[in-house]
């Protein structure tokens, strides 16, 4: 999500005392980290053009103002996975109606004043307000002025709104504005917190993917870098070619690269990581068979794990026509 737009009306702060650095905050979705689901995006703590996360590190982007917890499969979504209110508190607003769309610039008129899409926004007794974007279509389960435990189903986790991948986009706010939840009190800076928001810590790694994309050839680097290697629509009889450009990876690190087609699975591959450079690529393709690629939506998933756990994943799409 590019922008977050904030639903409802302005919102009337409590006058209760802020403590910026007491945690209060779980897990706004119901997942286990590394296992079935992973943090994307972190709040962006440069205050100019470039981007940077809590921990200065590339895990970010320019002007994101929240925290993205990303399912790992498709299947996950789904099948339906709860969002959670991460603190307990009173329901200020709510949007349902929105479509679960892979975003386009050509959504942008329809999207304006909805990017956050299907939301909760919530009011804690300390000050801070939550809000939650991106749930699934007809899934809110809260109204205004419902009261909500920590750990109330809110939603589902969806893609609505300026979202191409299943996640839910969580901001935190306070009298001074947005907070990030990792590093409270510390805008415009980054480096190691002393404290943090989650009562349970959620561990950091500054390895990441920058993009996964077709192609029907493995591309130079700088058209991985550039965008240029991306197709969205490919011919029948051409290799397709999946890739992944990565970021920090460790020696013994592992690739997977899958893809799916209108018949079921093209091709899946592994690749254990040595001596990786700070920022690579890694592609991996099939021939076109006999008469050609069927037609249809092809899907591409490049998976970067450590040790059993995952680090970052990304979805593609190519058609075939």
């Amino acid at each position: 999500m590019r922008r977050l737009l904030w639903i409802g009306t302005a919102a009337c702060w409590a006058a209760v005392p802020l403590s910026a650095q007491e945690a209060f905050l779980t897990l706004p979705l119901d997942c286990e980290p590394g296992l079935t689901c992973y943090i994307e995006d972190y709040v962006d703590g440069d205050p100019g053009p470039g981007y940077r996360d809590y921990a200065c590190g590339l895990k970010t982007r320019d002007g994101h103002r929240g925290t993205d917890f990303a399912l790992i499969t498709q299947q996950q979504f789904e099948a339906g996975v709860d969002v959670l209110a991460a603190a307990a508190g009173i329901v200020e607003a709510t949007r349902d109606g929105v479509p679960d769309l892979p975003y386009s610039p050509e959504m942008a008129d329809a999207l304006e004043g909805r990017e956050c899409g299907n939301a909760v926004r919530i009011r804690h007794d300390n000050g801070y307000q939550t809000l939650y974007c991106h749930l699934r279509q007809r899934s809110v389960t809260v109204r205004r002025g419902d009261t909500v435990a920590r750990g109330s189903v809110l939603g589902q986790v969806g893609m609505s709104g300026e979202s191409n991948y299943p996640h839910v986009h969580i901001s935190v706010l306070g009298p001074d504005g947005h907070q990030d939840p990792f590093f409270p009190g510390q805008a415009g800076t980054c480096g190691e917190p002393a404290e943090n928001l989650w009562l349970t810590p959620l561990p950091y790694t500054k390895t990441g993917m920058f993009t996964a994309g077709f192609s029907d050839r493995v591309p130079a680097f700088a058209d991985v870098k550039s965008g240029t290697a991306r197709l969205q629509e490919g011919s029948s009889d051409a290799p397709m070619v999946l890739y992944s450009h990565f970021y920090y990876a460790q020696d013994g690190d592992v690739l997977n690269l899958r893809v799916e087609g209108p018949d079921g699975e093209i091709f899946e591959n592994t690749d254990r990581l040595e001596t990786p450079k700070i920022s690579q690529f890694r592609a991996y393709g099939k021939k076109s068979p006999a008469g050609g690629w069927p037609a249809g939506v092809y899907r591409g998933r490049a998976t970067l794990k450590r040790e059993g756990k995952v680090l970052a994943v990304r979805f593609t799409e190519i058609t075939i026509r």
